[in-house]
C-alpha cells in the first residue's frame, strides 16, 4: 500500500524529516527493502528542500537504516536496510575516541557482554558457526602470521563467537565494543617483545574456548573469557594509550 506522505514544518528542516520518516517506520509504513520516493518527489510531498531532505538521508545512511545508491535504474534510490553493526562500532569508536568512555568502562563492557556471549553460545551455537570459529583459530596459529592479521583474526573469532549465541543485540553491542578498542589492542600486540610466544598464549586461549563452547560448558567458557580479556585488555587500562 502506497505509503501517505504529509509536509513537515520548516524548523530545522532535516531533523523533522527524520522524524517524518522514523513515525513511518513505527507505524509499519516503512519495511526493511522498501524504498523512499526519488528526492524530487519526495521534497516537495515534505514540503522541504531537497538539500534538507539529503541531509536527512545521509544522517540515515550513517545509522545504518538506509543505502542511497544514485544515478538511475532499478537499484537506484534510497533503500531501508538493516545494517546497525557498522553504525553502532562507528558511533562507539567516535564516543571513545572523544573520551565519553574510559578504557575501564570498555573492559567492564566487553566482559559482561562476552561473558554471555559465550555462555550462552555454549547451548546454541550451530556446529557451523563453530567450525568457521575453528578455522579462524587455526589460521591464527600460522607460525609467520602478523600483528595486524592476528588482530583481525581475534576480533573475528569473538564477534563469530557472539553471533552464534543467538542473541542479536548482544552480538552487535559485543561487535562494536571489540571493534572501539582494536587499534589500541593493535598497538599493544606490536609492542610485544616476544610476539610468537604472545601469539600462541592468546591462541591457545581462543582453542580453549572453542572447545568449552563445542562441550557445551558455558559456565567454564564464560570464567576463561574473563581472564582472556582482563589479560591483556587489562594492561591497556593499567597502562593507557593516547593516539599521536
Amino acid at each position: 500500500m502506497p505509503v501517505d506522505w504529509e509536509p513537515v514544518r520548516q524548523s530545522r528542516t532535516h531533523e523533522l524529516v527524520l522524524r517524518s520518516i522514523e513515525q513511518r517506520v513505527f507505524a509499519g509504513d516503512l519495511k526493511v527493502g522498501d524504498r523512499l520516493p526519488p528526492e524530487r518527489e519526495l521534497a516537495p510531498v515534505l514540503g522541504v528542500s531537497r538539500s534538507a531532505l539529503r541531509e536527512a538521508l545521509r544522517v540515515l545512511e550513517t545509522i545504518g537504516v538506509l543505502v542511497a545508491q544514485p544515478g538511475r535504474g532499478p537499484d537506484a534510490g534510497a533503500r531501508i536496510v538493516r545494517n546497525p553493526d557498522d553504525a553502532l562500532g562507528r558511533l562507539l569508536r567516535l564516543h571513545f575516541a572523544l573520551g565519553s568512555y574510559s578504557l575501564g568502562d570498555m573492559l567492564e563492557a566487553r566482559v559482561v557482554l562476552e561473558r554471555s556471549s559465550f555462555e550462552a553460545a555454549a547451548l546454541h551455537a550451530e556446529p557451523a558457526d563453530l567450525d568457521e570459529a575453528e578455522e579462524l583459530v587455526a589460521r591464527m596459529g600460522a607460525p609467520d602470521i602478523g600483528v595486524p592479521e592476528f588482530n583481525d583474526l581475534d576480533t573475528r573469532f569473538h564477534v563469530r563467537i557472539a553471533r552464534s549465541s543467538g542473541n542479536a543485540l548482544t552480538s552487535t553491542l559485543t561487535s562494536a565494543v571489540r571493534e572501539s578498542v582494536r587499534p589500541l589492542i593493535l598497538r599493544a600486540l606490536e609492542a610485544e617483545p616476544d610476539w610468537p610466544a604472545t601469539a600462541a598464549a592468546l591462541n591457545a586461549d581462543h582453542a580453549d574456548l572453542l572447545r568449552l563452547v563445542r562441550a557445551g560448558d558455558g559456565a567454564r567458557a564464560a570464567d576463561l573469557v574473563e581472564t582472556h580479556i582482563r589479560g591483556l585488555h587489562g594492561t591497556l587500562v593499567d597502562e593507557p594509550f593516547t593516539d599521536a
